[in-house]
């Protein structure tokens, strides 16, 4: 592989590791990136060696959270363990249901979460201390499956969906909402990986190189998140869900 090629994917991949640690969205840059360099690659092993480089990211991003957000371990219980089997069986199903007749209803969820999101400007800035009951834990563990499962079977915008939730429906702010979103993003990553590494579809050396990167990106999205809390994550967010949008319109309409 050409050094030109190594270091745009080092680059990409940082980036995307920093921007998926605040609010998620990192394969919107990954992904691109890998058919970029390497337009000769089956789609599916595309997506299995940015699922390897994605959930190395995540998992730091999700220990440096967990470090410095306190959360409840059954709550991160009930999140991961409905993420994961979710989404296993939406990749399971993923032959079943053509990504076309998603796109439309994603886009207009996206739409309606960006203008949900603008319109109330203190939506994710007021962090609920609750006490942890059984209303909680099944609103945790609805949404986790709902979304896992999309991630399986499509995949684009989860973080997004996974922030809204928790601070609509779980009371956090943007700072715990992108804690727990880093738990359930890697438990779908790893569900995924779970069927791509078996069918031989990840470069391994490709993927560890952009996974070193992607953690040190991760790091600093982290660190940014933290030293600038939920009112610039809000901003970000925000940013992302509309870059989302005009992808999404842009692949529909005009493609």
């Amino acid at each position: 592989m050409d050094i030109e090629i190594i270091i745009s994917l080092v680059i990409f991949a940082f980036c995307a590791g920093a921007i998926d640690a605040a609010v998620g969205g990192g394969g919107l840059i990954q992904i691109p990136a890998i058919m970029g360099a390497m337009p000769q690659l089956a789609p599916a092993t595309v997506f299995g060696t940015n699922k390897l480089a994605s959930i190395c990211g995540t998992a730091s991003a999700a220990f440096s959270f967990l470090r410095k957000v306190q959360l409840s371990w059954k709550l991160l219980g009930v999140i991961g363990l409905c993420a994961f089997l979710s989404s296993f069986v939406g990749a399971a199903c993923v032959s079943m249901i053509p990504t076309d007749i998603l796109r439309p209803f994603v886009l207009l969820m996206l739409i309606v979460i960006a203008i949900y999101t603008f319109m109330k400007k203190q939506f994710g800035q007021l962090h609920v201390q609750q006490t942890l009951n059984r209303k909680m834990l099944l609103l945790a563990a609805l949404g986790s499956v709902l979304i896992g499962f999309y991630d399986g079977i499509f995949g684009p915008g989860t973080g997004s969906f996974f922030i809204f939730y928790f601070i609509r429906y779980l009371q956090v702010d943007f700072l715990h909402a992108s804690a727990l979103s880093k738990i359930a993003n890697f438990m779908t990553n790893l569900a995924a990986l779970s069927f791509f590494i078996p069918t031989g579809h990840v470069l391994f050396m490709v993927g560890a190189m952009m996974a070193l990167a992607n953690i040190t990106g991760s790091l600093v999205g982290v660190r940014l998140a933290f030293k600038y809390g939920s009112g610039f994550i809000r901003i970000v967010f925000l940013i992302l869900v509309s870059v989302l949008i005009v992808r999404m319109a842009y692949q529909m309409f005009w493609l």
